[in-house]
């Protein structure tokens, strides 16, 4: 009885979790203000204490670094919550909070969360591709470009691009304007500049007190570290082979939500440190829940735990070999792959 019950959850319509879900999107306040203190608390312990070894030693401090751009990370993920209006039942507090999280994060919140909510909102969608996700061609896109269309294609989508490069063009240069939504009206731009003013008195600061060189050898990296984690979450959120794309006549949004986002299971202190962000499929499915609930979730409801979408992270370093969407297969697949397809 029990496996039959299993069954006819993991086969109910996605739009139907809906209902189901809404019951866990209320925010605990004491759990969402505990969960600042346990973000920010070690973010600034490691935080200083890289800079106090960096007087004994650049390289010791440097591996410090590590630690703190992981409470970094979390911390994003708190004003990513905040984005969603998940965090608190307060819409300014939700918003301030998010704000001051961008001056550490270097992220303009007012523009993030307008691009984050186009990606949720046209995730999966082909017609609806370039704000707020990885381009990701089609394989007969792909066979239909120019040799020098098809490099280009193959240098953006290299792990060395993505996770190495992209990261520090995204946080140290692309947000510092409201890219994408340049023409959108000034609250996006006051957002974009509002930060970087908020990030320079705060440079300033640190600089003053810590040195230049400090500052540069122990915060940017920091950022850029944080950055190259977050780049990699967000990759193997979406990329992943039994991924779900259509073209908008086919395209449902919470198909696209449930079956086109990964469920990461991640040992436990890894989904801790990443504030539950791997269990992605629910987070897509309703935006609202907060993270700390997002367990609770799944432990409910043991369908949402069964899909083909689940990756470990060993079966998570496999997907950056897959780099096109085959429409007939259904499937990402690799370079290799396209060429037998075309053969």
């Amino acid at each position: 009885m029990a496996d039959a019950t299993l069954r006819e959850a993991q086969d109910m319509p996605a739009r139907d979790w809906m209902r189901i879900l809404s019951k866990y999107r209320e925010p605990v306040h004491w759990r969402s203000i505990w969960e600042i203190g346990v973000t920010a608390v070690p973010f600034v312990a490691f935080l200083s204490l890289a800079w106090f070894l960096h007087g004994i030693s650049p390289w010791l401090a440097l591996l410090f670094t590590i630690p703190s751009a992981a409470f970094l990370v979390r911390l994003f993920l708190i004003q990513h919550d905040c984005g969603h209006g998940a965090f608190f039942s307060s819409k300014t507090a939700n918003d301030w909070v998010g704000r001051v999280i961008g001056v550490l994060t270097l992220t303009p919140y007012d523009v993030w969360r307008k691009c984050h909510a186009i990606h949720h909102a046209s995730s999966g969608n082909l017609d609806e591709r370039g704000v707020g996700d990885i381009h990701t061609a089609t394989v007969r896109e792909y066979q239909a470009m120019s040799r020098w269309r098809k490099i280009q294609y193959r240098i953006y989508r290299h792990p060395i691009t993505l996770f190495a490069l992209a990261p520090a063009y995204l946080y140290f240069l692309q947000n510092r304007l409201p890219v994408g939504l340049m023409k959108e009206g000034k609250t996006y731009w006051i957002s974009a500049m509002g930060t970087n003013v908020a990030i320079a008195v705060v440079s300033g600061l640190m600089m003053w007190w810590l040195g230049v060189w400090a500052f540069l050898t122990v915060y940017l990296p920091t950022v850029y570290f944080a950055a190259a984690i977050g780049m990699w979450l967000f990759y193997v959120q979406h990329q992943f082979e039994e991924t779900h794309w259509d073209e908008a006549e086919d395209w449902q949004v919470h198909d696209a939500a449930l079956h086109g986002s990964s469920y990461y299971d991640l040992p436990a202190w890894m989904a801790w440190m990443t504030a539950n962000i791997g269990v992605h499929h629910v987070h897509h499915l309703y935006a609202r829940i907060p993270f700390y609930r997002l367990k609770q979730v799944l432990k409910d409801h043991p369908a949402l735990n069964a899909d083909s979408n689940r990756l470990t992270l060993m079966q998570s370093f496999r997907s950056v070999k897959l780099q096109l969407w085959d429409e007939a297969s259904r499937k990402l697949v690799s370079y290799r792959e396209a060429r037998m397809l075309a053969a």
